[in-house]
């Protein structure tokens, strides 16, 4: 009778040198983005407030006193 032999082969290290790849990928192309939006002026703040308030004050008359 023969005997059944199972041998396991050990598992590479493909995927996790690929997994390394994938986010390595993925960070360089956050880091890009995020470089030509910059550039883009995505983070700029919004329009700077120009305001112009002009404020009329009366003369003083020469028979006036401050109190």
């Amino acid at each position: 009778m023969a005997d059944t032999i199972v041998t396991n082969s050990p598992a590479g290290n493909d995927s996790a040198s690929a997994g390394w790849v994938v986010a390595l990928v993925i960070v360089i192309a956050i880091i890009v983005g995020g470089i030509v939006m910059y550039q883009r002026g995505f983070f700029k703040a919004g329009p700077t407030d120009t305001t112009n308030i002009n404020v009329t004050l009366p003369t003083p008359t020469s028979g006036s006193t401050a109190k």
